[in-house]
């Protein structure tokens, strides 16, 4: 998948020198411009495992991930003994674990390595990962990981760089329904947005992720956080369903997880996080700004 996060890693790949094989999907702009640096287009995931000997998965959910790897023409339909499978995706780490047994009955080793910070740093080449694995593998395929990350984090097993990640996106994802909630009560309390912008940004409540939302809030500008809303989502429905499985109680990730699904049901999946509190503002029937310029 050489979306918004795997194109700037599949880039940096090419760019220290290893040959690179893509699938791509509907959009085709990321695409062409990887073969026009160099990278070789292949028609299915099985063609993409038979020609690599190291195979990444960035994927938006565990569905996909099964659906690549054991769907016609997946993973396992060309998978060979020593093949390398990294799955970058926010993931279910149980339905990771669950693809890395079946993959093992073919020779096929595999680990988790999820992505932390956003497209910039993608594009630049300074994406943070947290692998889960074998630690042999993880040092045998730490080199083509620097390409894109400059921060490699080992975390344990398999399925617990995912864990991990689930548990930092819960935080940084929760903030920001906070954040959204907060500023769209401002809004409609009357509040000068850009006063409370430097009120929260010299005390204790502020954060990187307020940080990333605010440009949206006074200025219109979203690419500071190029999240869409139903990734933003899913990834609060994987950490409910985890904590739950523990067992857990989750009451504060299931209200954060309830404002995105709102957010999501009322027509607004592809829109980036920080439009958030604009879109819970025009739900309470407030306004910061016009949804239809965003």
């Amino acid at each position: 998948g050489v979306g918004l996060m795997g194109h700037g890693a599949a880039k940096n790949i090419l760019e220290k020198g290893y040959p690179l094989t893509i699938m791509g999907h509907r959009n085709r702009q990321p695409v062409e411009d990887l073969v026009g640096r160099g990278a070789t287009e292949a028609e299915t995931a099985a063609e993409v495992a038979q020609t690599s000997d190291v195979l990444f998965l960035c994927l938006p959910s565990s569905v996909e991930v099964e659906a690549v790897v054991n769907g016609d023409r997946g993973v396992a339909a060309g998978a060979r003994s020593g093949l390398i499978v990294v799955d970058c995706t926010t993931a279910d780490p149980e339905a990771t674990r669950c693809i890395a047994a079946e993959l093992s009955t073919k020779g096929v080793r595999m680990i988790d390595a999820p992505l932390g910070r956003t497209p910039k740093e993608a594009e630049e080449g300074k994406l943070s990962t947290y692998v889960g694995g074998d630690s042999e593998v993880i040092a045998e395929i730490r080199p083509i990981l620097e390409c894109y990350a400059d921060t490699v984090i080992e975390t344990g097993e398999l399925g617990s760089g995912t864990t991990c990640k689930l548990v930092n996106n819960f935080i940084s994802i929760g903030t920001s329904a906070v954040v959204a909630e907060a500023v769209a009560t401002a809004a409609k309390l009357g509040v000068d947005l850009k006063t409370l912008y430097e009120v929260v940004s010299a005390g204790g409540a502020n954060s990187a992720m307020f940080q990333m939302m605010m440009p949206w809030v006074l200025e219109g500008d979203a690419s500071k956080l190029k999240g869409p809303i139903r990734i933003a989502a899913k990834d609060l429905r994987f950490y409910t369903k985890m904590a739950e499985g523990a067992p857990m109680a989750a009451f504060i990730a299931q209200a954060c997880n309830q404002v995105y699904q709102l957010a999501r049901i009322t027509g607004h999946s592809e829109r980036f996080m920080p439009v958030l509190p604009g879109i819970l503002a025009q739900l309470n029937g407030g306004s910061i700004r016009d949804l239809d310029e965003s």
